[in-house]
């Protein structure tokens, strides 16, 4: 059974930063493209970045500069580092994998997801 569990949200002040981990259990998705959405209430889930096995990574426009999406084939691990966050980015934030190797940023071309990890910026 595959697993996507994240970890590492919580609360930060605006301009702060946190790191979050997402660890896959089940099968290995070393040639998978993983990447992050987040959700706030009240709004659709958003694309946030996402990296395909070669390690090309691609990024939502909102947060080029301030996020890095990197990943840790032998843990089977990916990670979001968030730098200078903002209060309007408050949201429940998830992890994914695709079976294909190549990214997306349509969440509907996911094929797995972690239950989420929220992340709370106060002003």
């Amino acid at each position: 059974q595959v697993q996507l569990v994240e970890s590492g949200g919580g609360l930060v002040q605006a301009g702060g930063s946190l790191r979050l981990s997402c660890a896959a259990s089940g099968r290995t998705f070393s040639r998978s493209a993983m990447g992050w959405f987040r959700q706030a209430p009240g709004k659709e889930r958003e694309f946030v970045a996402t990296s395909n096995w070669t390690g090309n990574t691609y990024y939502a426009d909102s947060v080029k500069g301030r996020f890095t999406i990197s990943r840790d084939k032998a843990k089977n691990t990916v990670y979001l580092q968030m730098n200078s966050l903002k209060p309007e980015e408050t949201a429940v934030y998830y992890c994914a994998a695709r079976q294909a190797s190549y990214t997306s940023n349509l969440a509907v071309n996911y094929d797995y997801w972690g239950l989420g990890t929220q992340v709370t910026v106060s002003s």
